[in-house]
Protein backbone atom coordinates (compact mmCIF):
# COMPACT_ATOMS: atom_id res chain seq x y z
CA UNK A 1 0.00 0.00 0.00
CA UNK A 2 1.14 3.10 -0.80
CA UNK A 3 0.18 5.00 2.58
CA UNK A 4 -0.77 3.89 5.56
CA UNK A 5 -3.92 6.42 6.40
CA UNK A 6 -5.71 8.09 3.70
CA UNK A 7 -8.13 11.01 4.69
CA UNK A 8 -10.40 12.60 2.42
CA UNK A 9 -12.03 16.28 3.38
CA UNK A 10 -9.56 18.89 4.52
CA UNK A 11 -12.82 20.75 6.64
CA UNK A 12 -12.82 20.77 10.14
CA UNK A 13 -13.21 16.76 10.82
CA UNK A 14 -10.26 15.47 8.59
CA UNK A 15 -7.57 18.37 9.58
CA UNK A 16 -8.31 17.21 13.10
CA UNK A 17 -8.14 13.52 11.90
CA UNK A 18 -5.11 13.84 10.20
CA UNK A 19 -3.41 15.53 12.66
CA UNK A 20 -4.39 13.69 15.09
CA UNK A 21 -3.44 10.14 13.25
CA UNK A 22 0.01 11.47 12.13
CA UNK A 23 0.80 12.85 15.78
CA UNK A 24 0.13 8.83 16.76
CA UNK A 25 2.69 7.51 14.34
CA UNK A 26 0.87 7.16 11.18
CA UNK A 27 1.81 7.60 7.83
CA UNK A 28 -0.75 10.22 6.64
CA UNK A 29 -1.93 11.70 3.23
CA UNK A 30 -5.17 14.45 3.52
CA UNK A 31 -6.83 14.98 0.13
CA UNK A 32 -9.39 18.27 -0.52
CA UNK A 33 -10.71 18.81 -3.80
CA UNK A 34 -11.19 22.47 -3.29
CA UNK A 35 -8.18 25.36 -3.86
CA UNK A 36 -7.88 25.46 0.26
CA UNK A 37 -8.36 23.95 3.54
CA UNK A 38 -11.14 24.19 5.98
CA UNK A 39 -13.70 26.52 3.25
CA UNK A 40 -16.43 25.96 5.97
CA UNK A 41 -14.78 27.16 9.21
CA UNK A 42 -13.51 30.36 7.35
CA UNK A 43 -17.33 30.91 6.31
CA UNK A 44 -18.99 29.89 9.93
CA UNK A 45 -20.48 32.33 12.41
CA UNK A 46 -20.56 34.93 10.02
CA UNK A 47 -16.45 34.22 9.50
CA UNK A 48 -15.99 34.74 13.73
CA UNK A 49 -16.17 30.77 13.87
CA UNK A 50 -18.65 29.28 16.80
CA UNK A 51 -16.27 26.45 17.54
CA UNK A 52 -17.78 24.87 20.24
CA UNK A 53 -20.10 25.32 23.35
CA UNK A 54 -19.87 26.30 26.93
CA UNK A 55 -22.03 23.00 28.23
CA UNK A 56 -20.43 20.33 29.64
CA UNK A 57 -19.85 16.95 27.45
CA UNK A 58 -23.18 15.16 29.01
CA UNK A 59 -25.41 18.29 28.13
CA UNK A 60 -23.97 19.02 24.80
CA UNK A 61 -24.87 15.61 23.99
CA UNK A 62 -28.39 15.41 24.67
CA UNK A 63 -28.49 18.22 22.46
CA UNK A 64 -28.22 15.55 19.43
CA UNK A 65 -31.28 13.50 20.31
CA UNK A 66 -31.82 10.38 22.29
CA UNK A 67 -29.76 7.88 19.68
CA UNK A 68 -27.00 10.77 18.64
CA UNK A 69 -26.42 11.26 22.25
CA UNK A 70 -26.01 7.67 22.95
CA UNK A 71 -23.19 7.86 20.00
CA UNK A 72 -21.26 11.22 20.91
CA UNK A 73 -20.85 9.76 24.93
CA UNK A 74 -17.38 8.24 24.54
CA UNK A 75 -16.19 10.73 21.56
CA UNK A 76 -17.29 13.48 24.10
CA UNK A 77 -15.43 12.76 27.38
CA UNK A 78 -12.70 11.88 25.29
CA UNK A 79 -12.56 15.47 23.65
CA UNK A 80 -15.27 17.79 25.48
CA UNK A 81 -15.75 21.02 24.64
CA UNK A 82 -13.69 22.21 27.73
CA UNK A 83 -10.89 20.45 26.58
CA UNK A 84 -11.24 21.39 22.63
CA UNK A 85 -10.73 24.67 24.04
CA UNK A 86 -7.59 23.89 25.66
CA UNK A 87 -6.45 22.21 22.32
CA UNK A 88 -6.92 25.44 21.03
CA UNK A 89 -5.16 27.99 23.38
CA UNK A 90 -2.33 25.23 22.74
CA UNK A 91 -2.51 25.71 19.23
CA UNK A 92 -2.68 29.79 19.96
CA UNK A 93 -6.25 30.43 19.75
CA UNK A 94 -7.42 31.45 22.75
CA UNK A 95 -11.26 31.53 23.12
CA UNK A 96 -13.97 33.16 24.90
CA UNK A 97 -17.64 32.69 25.78
CA UNK A 98 -20.47 34.23 24.57
CA UNK A 99 -24.42 34.09 25.20
CA UNK A 100 -26.33 31.01 23.56
CA UNK A 101 -23.79 29.39 25.22
CA UNK A 102 -21.55 29.72 22.43
CA UNK A 103 -17.15 29.74 22.37
CA UNK A 104 -15.55 31.71 19.18
CA UNK A 105 -11.94 32.51 19.61
CA UNK A 106 -10.75 35.54 21.06
CA UNK A 107 -9.74 37.30 17.99
CA UNK A 108 -13.49 36.61 16.51
CA UNK A 109 -11.07 35.70 13.35
CA UNK A 110 -12.30 32.34 11.88
CA UNK A 111 -8.90 32.47 9.76
CA UNK A 112 -7.12 31.84 13.06
CA UNK A 113 -9.09 28.51 13.61
CA UNK A 114 -8.27 27.54 10.45
CA UNK A 115 -4.60 28.24 10.43
CA UNK A 116 -3.99 26.94 13.71
CA UNK A 117 -5.74 23.84 12.17
CA UNK A 118 -3.94 23.62 9.16
CA UNK A 119 -0.56 24.52 11.20
CA UNK A 120 -0.94 21.77 13.42
CA UNK A 121 -1.84 18.76 10.30
CA UNK A 122 1.44 20.45 8.60
CA UNK A 123 3.59 20.06 11.93
CA UNK A 124 2.50 16.41 12.44
CA UNK A 125 3.60 15.41 9.11
CA UNK A 126 0.53 15.62 7.21
CA UNK A 127 1.05 15.19 3.12
CA UNK A 128 -1.78 17.72 2.20
CA UNK A 129 -3.22 17.51 -1.37
CA UNK A 130 -5.65 20.46 -2.33
CA UNK A 131 -7.53 20.58 -5.84
CA UNK A 132 -7.20 16.88 -5.50
CA UNK A 133 -10.84 15.38 -5.88
CA UNK A 134 -12.02 11.44 -5.16
CA UNK A 135 -14.32 10.17 -7.60
CA UNK A 136 -14.83 6.72 -6.40
CA UNK A 137 -14.00 4.34 -3.33
CA UNK A 138 -13.24 1.37 -3.59
CA UNK A 139 -12.54 -1.94 -0.63
CA UNK A 140 -9.46 -4.00 -1.97
CA UNK A 141 -7.32 -6.44 -0.82
CA UNK A 142 -5.31 -5.24 2.75
CA UNK A 143 -7.28 -2.07 2.41
CA UNK A 144 -8.73 1.00 0.12
CA UNK A 145 -8.41 2.32 -3.17
CA UNK A 146 -9.34 6.12 -4.19
CA UNK A 147 -10.30 6.60 -7.96
CA UNK A 148 -9.51 10.56 -8.26
CA UNK A 149 -11.00 12.75 -10.90
CA UNK A 150 -7.74 13.01 -13.06
CA UNK A 151 -7.40 9.88 -13.57
CA UNK A 152 -4.96 8.45 -10.94
CA UNK A 153 -6.03 6.26 -8.01
CA UNK A 154 -3.92 5.99 -4.17
CA UNK A 155 -4.36 2.99 -2.04
CA UNK A 156 -3.74 3.09 1.81
CA UNK A 157 -4.42 0.39 5.07
CA UNK A 158 -6.52 2.48 6.35
CA UNK A 159 -9.40 5.07 5.11
CA UNK A 160 -10.73 7.91 6.89
CA UNK A 161 -14.12 9.59 5.07
CA UNK A 162 -14.87 13.06 6.11
CA UNK A 163 -15.86 15.10 3.19
CA UNK A 164 -19.12 17.15 4.69
CA UNK A 165 -22.32 16.78 3.99
CA UNK A 166 -24.37 19.19 1.25
CA UNK A 167 -24.90 22.34 3.41
CA UNK A 168 -23.30 25.44 1.64
CA UNK A 169 -22.65 23.60 -1.63
CA UNK A 170 -20.32 26.95 -1.96
CA UNK A 171 -17.74 25.89 0.18
CA UNK A 172 -17.42 22.63 -1.38
CA UNK A 173 -19.18 20.36 0.73
CA UNK A 174 -21.86 18.82 -2.39
CA UNK A 175 -22.58 15.42 -0.91
CA UNK A 176 -20.11 13.44 -2.67
CA UNK A 177 -19.68 11.11 0.58
CA UNK A 178 -23.10 9.77 0.30
CA UNK A 179 -22.44 8.66 -2.98
CA UNK A 180 -19.36 6.41 -2.18
CA UNK A 181 -21.53 5.00 0.87
CA UNK A 182 -24.00 4.07 -1.01
CA UNK A 183 -21.70 2.29 -3.41
CA UNK A 184 -20.45 0.10 -0.22
CA UNK A 185 -23.77 -0.87 0.54
CA UNK A 186 -24.08 0.97 3.53
CA UNK A 187 -27.19 2.28 5.47
CA UNK A 188 -27.70 5.54 4.52
CA UNK A 189 -30.66 8.27 6.47
CA UNK A 190 -31.54 10.58 3.88
CA UNK A 191 -29.61 13.78 4.04
CA UNK A 192 -31.85 16.75 4.55
CA UNK A 193 -31.18 20.72 5.01
CA UNK A 194 -30.89 21.45 9.12
CA UNK A 195 -30.01 24.59 10.94
CA UNK A 196 -31.93 26.27 7.96
CA UNK A 197 -34.21 28.89 7.79
CA UNK A 198 -37.99 28.21 7.20
CA UNK A 199 -40.15 29.91 4.55
CA UNK A 200 -43.87 31.24 5.12
CA UNK A 201 -46.15 31.87 2.24
CA UNK A 202 -47.97 34.57 3.98
CA UNK A 203 -47.36 38.35 2.81
CA UNK A 204 -47.33 39.99 6.39
CA UNK A 205 -45.23 37.87 7.74
CA UNK A 206 -42.60 38.67 5.26
CA UNK A 207 -43.59 42.06 5.62
CA UNK A 208 -41.98 41.75 9.47
CA UNK A 209 -38.92 41.89 7.35
CA UNK A 210 -35.65 42.74 9.83
CA UNK A 211 -37.96 42.57 12.96
CA UNK A 212 -36.43 40.27 15.64
CA UNK A 213 -37.58 39.05 18.89
CA UNK A 214 -34.56 38.53 21.38
CA UNK A 215 -36.62 36.98 24.13
CA UNK A 216 -39.61 34.56 22.59
CA UNK A 217 -40.54 31.00 23.31
CA UNK A 218 -41.04 29.30 19.80
CA UNK A 219 -43.08 26.40 18.92
CA UNK A 220 -43.31 24.48 15.71
CA UNK A 221 -46.04 22.04 15.17
CA UNK A 222 -46.66 19.27 12.16
CA UNK A 223 -49.69 19.90 9.62
CA UNK A 224 -51.31 16.95 12.41
CA UNK A 225 -51.04 19.76 14.95
CA UNK A 226 -48.24 17.82 16.45
CA UNK A 227 -45.62 19.27 18.84
CA UNK A 228 -42.57 18.80 16.87
CA UNK A 229 -40.15 20.70 19.04
CA UNK A 230 -39.83 24.43 21.12
CA UNK A 231 -37.06 26.56 21.47
CA UNK A 232 -36.29 29.32 23.64
CA UNK A 233 -33.86 31.79 21.24
CA UNK A 234 -33.80 34.77 19.25
CA UNK A 235 -35.87 35.05 15.61
CA UNK A 236 -35.67 37.20 13.03
CA UNK A 237 -38.41 37.89 10.33
CA UNK A 238 -36.96 37.76 7.02
CA UNK A 239 -38.29 38.50 3.82
CA UNK A 240 -38.61 34.85 3.16
CA UNK A 241 -40.50 33.54 6.26
CA UNK A 242 -38.29 33.17 9.90
CA UNK A 243 -34.56 32.85 10.66
CA UNK A 244 -32.46 33.03 13.82
CA UNK A 245 -31.22 30.16 16.02
CA UNK A 246 -34.53 29.76 17.41
CA UNK A 247 -35.93 28.65 14.19
CA UNK A 248 -32.69 27.12 12.50
CA UNK A 249 -33.02 24.76 15.66
CA UNK A 250 -36.20 23.23 14.91
CA UNK A 251 -36.05 23.39 11.36
CA UNK A 252 -35.15 20.16 10.87
CA UNK A 253 -38.64 18.02 11.09
CA UNK A 254 -40.14 20.87 7.88
CA UNK A 255 -37.13 19.69 5.80
CA UNK A 256 -37.76 16.22 6.93
CA UNK A 257 -41.65 16.45 5.94
CA UNK A 258 -41.26 17.98 2.80
CA UNK A 259 -38.10 15.64 1.58
CA UNK A 260 -41.27 12.69 2.16
CA UNK A 261 -43.52 15.02 -0.04
CA UNK A 262 -46.01 16.27 2.73
CA UNK A 263 -47.71 19.80 0.99
CA UNK A 264 -49.87 20.21 3.79
CA UNK A 265 -48.72 23.20 6.26
CA UNK A 266 -46.68 23.28 9.66
CA UNK A 267 -47.09 25.81 11.98
CA UNK A 268 -44.97 28.13 14.36
CA UNK A 269 -46.45 29.58 17.69
CA UNK A 270 -44.25 32.56 19.01
CA UNK A 271 -44.99 33.18 22.35
CA UNK A 272 -44.23 37.27 22.63
CA UNK A 273 -43.91 37.51 26.21
CA UNK A 274 -42.65 34.07 27.84
CA UNK A 275 -41.39 35.88 30.89
CA UNK A 276 -45.26 36.16 31.96
CA UNK A 277 -48.39 34.03 31.88
CA UNK A 278 -51.43 34.22 30.11
CA UNK A 279 -53.41 35.04 33.36
CA UNK A 280 -50.62 37.59 34.63
CA UNK A 281 -51.49 39.56 31.28
CA UNK A 282 -55.05 39.11 32.08
CA UNK A 283 -54.80 41.01 35.15
CA UNK A 284 -52.49 43.37 33.92
CA UNK A 285 -54.80 44.42 31.54
CA UNK A 286 -57.84 44.02 33.53
CA UNK A 287 -56.53 46.44 35.98
CA UNK A 288 -55.38 48.90 33.22
CA UNK A 289 -58.51 48.82 31.59
CA UNK A 290 -60.30 49.99 34.88
CA UNK A 291 -58.15 52.68 35.61
CA UNK A 292 -58.32 56.10 35.23
CA UNK A 293 -56.44 57.49 31.76
CA UNK A 294 -55.98 56.50 28.80
CA UNK A 295 -53.16 53.60 28.56
CA UNK A 296 -52.04 52.20 25.49
CA UNK A 297 -51.39 48.39 25.22
CA UNK A 298 -47.89 48.59 24.70
CA UNK A 299 -46.85 50.79 27.42
CA UNK A 300 -48.42 47.69 29.46
CA UNK A 301 -46.72 44.82 27.93
CA UNK A 302 -44.06 43.48 30.53
CA UNK A 303 -41.80 42.80 27.44
CA UNK A 304 -41.91 45.93 25.10
CA UNK A 305 -42.40 44.53 21.37
CA UNK A 306 -41.25 45.99 18.44
CA UNK A 307 -44.39 48.31 16.97
CA UNK A 308 -44.79 46.26 13.83
CA UNK A 309 -44.54 43.09 15.55
CA UNK A 310 -47.35 44.00 18.02
CA UNK A 311 -49.50 45.64 15.41
CA UNK A 312 -49.16 41.89 13.55
CA UNK A 313 -50.30 40.36 16.78
CA UNK A 314 -53.86 43.18 17.00
CA UNK A 315 -54.25 42.38 13.22
CA UNK A 316 -54.27 38.23 14.31
CA UNK A 317 -56.61 39.09 17.25
CA UNK A 318 -58.86 41.48 15.17
CA UNK A 319 -58.43 44.74 16.31
CA UNK A 320 -58.10 47.44 13.63
CA UNK A 321 -55.81 49.56 15.67
CA UNK A 322 -52.15 49.16 15.97
CA UNK A 323 -52.15 50.01 19.21
CA UNK A 324 -55.41 50.79 20.94
CA UNK A 325 -56.47 52.06 24.35
CA UNK A 326 -56.85 49.57 26.89
CA UNK A 327 -60.16 51.40 28.27
CA UNK A 328 -61.51 50.86 24.76
CA UNK A 329 -60.97 47.01 24.59
CA UNK A 330 -63.66 44.98 25.70
CA UNK A 331 -63.11 41.22 27.46
CA UNK A 332 -63.26 39.64 24.44
CA UNK A 333 -60.99 41.51 22.66
CA UNK A 334 -58.53 41.36 25.55
CA UNK A 335 -58.32 37.51 25.19
CA UNK A 336 -58.28 37.33 21.41
CA UNK A 337 -55.46 40.03 21.70
CA UNK A 338 -53.81 37.49 24.83
CA UNK A 339 -53.74 34.56 23.13
CA UNK A 340 -52.52 36.09 19.87
CA UNK A 341 -49.48 37.60 21.75
CA UNK A 342 -48.57 33.98 23.68
CA UNK A 343 -48.98 32.36 20.72
CA UNK A 344 -48.30 34.27 16.98
CA UNK A 345 -49.57 31.68 14.55
CA UNK A 346 -47.17 31.52 11.54
CA UNK A 347 -47.82 29.16 8.74
CA UNK A 348 -45.08 27.58 7.49
CA UNK A 349 -44.58 26.01 4.03
CA UNK A 350 -40.50 25.01 3.53
CA UNK A 351 -36.94 25.82 4.03
CA UNK A 352 -34.83 27.59 2.15
CA UNK A 353 -33.20 24.25 1.15
CA UNK A 354 -29.39 23.24 1.44
CA UNK A 355 -27.95 26.03 -0.02
CA UNK A 356 -29.09 28.48 3.15
CA UNK A 357 -28.32 25.47 5.69
CA UNK A 358 -25.51 25.54 7.94
CA UNK A 359 -25.00 21.51 8.70
CA UNK A 360 -26.71 18.65 6.91
CA UNK A 361 -29.29 16.25 9.13
CA UNK A 362 -28.98 12.55 8.08
CA UNK A 363 -25.42 10.50 6.25
CA UNK A 364 -24.21 7.33 7.60
CA UNK A 365 -26.60 5.28 10.05
CA UNK A 366 -24.69 5.30 13.28
CA UNK A 367 -25.97 1.81 13.99
CA UNK A 368 -23.66 0.62 11.51
CA UNK A 369 -20.00 2.36 13.10
CA UNK A 370 -18.15 1.66 16.62
CA UNK A 371 -18.62 4.50 18.84
CA UNK A 372 -15.69 4.36 20.14
CA UNK A 373 -13.47 4.19 17.13
CA UNK A 374 -15.52 5.80 14.20
CA UNK A 375 -15.00 2.11 12.70
CA UNK A 376 -17.65 1.55 10.20
CA UNK A 377 -18.75 -2.49 11.03
CA UNK A 378 -17.92 -4.85 8.35
CA UNK A 379 -15.50 -2.80 6.82
CA UNK A 380 -11.87 -3.00 7.74
CA UNK A 381 -9.58 0.24 8.16
CA UNK A 382 -12.41 2.39 6.87
CA UNK A 383 -13.64 4.93 8.91
CA UNK A 384 -16.17 7.97 9.03
CA UNK A 385 -16.58 11.17 11.13
CA UNK A 386 -17.99 14.64 10.80
CA UNK A 387 -20.88 15.61 8.95
CA UNK A 388 -21.40 12.32 6.85
CA UNK A 389 -22.63 10.94 9.95
CA UNK A 390 -26.06 10.91 11.46
CA UNK A 391 -25.47 13.33 13.45
CA UNK A 392 -26.91 16.90 13.86
CA UNK A 393 -27.64 19.46 17.07
CA UNK A 394 -28.48 22.86 17.33
CA UNK A 395 -27.04 26.08 16.66
CA UNK A 396 -24.33 27.35 19.20
CA UNK A 397 -20.84 24.97 17.93
CA UNK A 398 -22.59 21.94 18.70
CA UNK A 399 -21.96 20.39 15.23
CA UNK A 400 -18.16 21.72 15.33
CA UNK A 401 -17.65 19.69 18.60
CA UNK A 402 -19.45 16.79 17.07
CA UNK A 403 -16.91 16.78 14.33
CA UNK A 404 -13.95 17.79 15.84
CA UNK A 405 -14.44 14.63 19.17
CA UNK A 406 -15.50 12.01 16.09
CA UNK A 407 -12.50 13.05 14.15
CA UNK A 408 -10.56 12.65 17.31
CA UNK A 409 -11.44 8.91 18.07
CA UNK A 410 -10.84 8.55 14.08
CA UNK A 411 -7.65 9.64 14.01
CA UNK A 412 -6.98 7.39 16.81
CA UNK A 413 -7.73 4.40 15.91
CA UNK A 414 -6.80 5.03 12.54
CA UNK A 415 -3.18 5.33 13.16
CA UNK A 416 -3.52 1.90 15.32
CA UNK A 417 -1.93 -0.45 13.83
CA UNK A 418 -4.67 -3.72 12.37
Amino acid sequence: MENQVLVVGAGAAGLWAAARAAEAGAHVTLLEKTPRTGTKVLASGGTRCNLTTTLGAQAAGQLFGQKGSRFLRHALRVLSPLELRRQFEVMGVPTVEAPLDKVFPQSNRARDVRDALEARTLRAGVKLHVDCAVRAVHAVSGGWKLSMDNGKSLSAERLILCPGGKSYARTGSTGDGYGWLADLDLPLVEPVPALVPLTSPDPWVQELSGVSLQAGELRLYDPDGKLCSKRSRPVLFTHRGLSGPGVLDVSVAVARAKAAGEARMFEVRLDLQPGTTREELVRKLREAGSGKGSRRLQSYLPDPLPRRLLAAALRQAGSPEEDPLISGMTKDQRHRFIEAIKGLSIPIDGTLGFDRAEVTAGGLDVACVDSGSMAVRGREGLFVCGELLDLDGPIGGLNFQAAFSTAELAGQAAARKP
